[in-house]
């Protein structure tokens, strides 16, 4: 296959049988609703979940005498160390997502078509910052006392939100153009993600830290700019061919 989009035997749309869908729009006439209401009572169910609801998770309590220390310092100083340590640990499990959406992209890109202008080896080098940004958010939380094993609220709802993701780049029927796609989706939430971690360790007082994820997002931007720039040539050449 030359094209990422093809001309083909697309059923979904109701304009391909104009005499069915008469039909079909008359028995949505004379049918009734299988119930009463409008959205208005799913939306009262999710307001009354939404108010009996607990936290989606908690943030442990330190493992280690320096992790105690550290938390009830921060703590006399009116800090959140929690906080900081929930949005290290959402780092923490999105980079380690970004390793394995780089696995697959490569994979992709090595077997499927209309990948000519995307470098291997660049990709590879991504996938290596990649697990090196895992490793240093790693370290970084043990450097506060802090256990990179837990899973934190945040890296809960990063897993969830990432998982559209995983299946875009593992599902053998999608193009490279919609896997740069969904690439781009998780360069940008990572670019903001970083920006984000960078200014709560200046605010914490960790200008060590901050230097560091000053790095990594130097790193990323690089990402993001390749991963777009591949994307936009790709759907140029499928939609005009040039």
């Amino acid at each position: 296959m030359d094209k990422t989009t093809v001309l083909g035997k697309n059923r979904s749309g109701v304009d391909i049988s104009p005499i069915d869908i008469k039909e079909m729009m008359s028995l949505a006439k004379v049918t009734p609703a299988s119930s009463p209401g409008d959205e208005k009572a799913i939306a009262q169910m999710r307001e009354e979940y939404i108010a009996e609801a607990d936290v989606i998770g908690s943030v442990p309590l330190p493992g280690t005498l320096k992790g105690m220390a550290s938390t009830a310092m921060e703590k006399l100083m009116g800090k959140s160390p929690e906080g900081f340590i929930d949005k290290l640990g959402c780092r923490l499990a999105f980079e380690r997502t970004g390793v394995r959406l780089y696995d697959a992209l490569i994979t992709k890109c090595s077997t499927a078509p209309m990948s000519s202008n995307i470098s291997l080896d660049r990709l590879n080098e991504f996938r290596n910052e990649e697990f090196q940004h895992f490793k240093l958010v790693e370290n970084a939380i043990r450097s506060i006392g802090a256990d990179p094993t837990a899973q934190t609220p945040s890296a809960d709802v990063d897993g969830v939100i990432s998982l559209g993701l995983i299946q875009v780049l593992t599902d053998p029927r999608t193009s490279v153009a919609h896997c740069l796609e969904a690439m781009l989706t998780a360069e940008l939430a990572d670019n903001d993600g970083w920006r984000m971690l960078i200014m709560l360790a200046e605010k914490m007082g960790m200008e060590d830290m901050a230097r560091d994820f000053q790095q990594a997002l130097r790193e990323e931007d690089e990402h993001l700019v390749s991963i777009r720039q591949w994307f936009k040539e790709m759907v140029i050449k499928d939609t005009v061919g040039i």
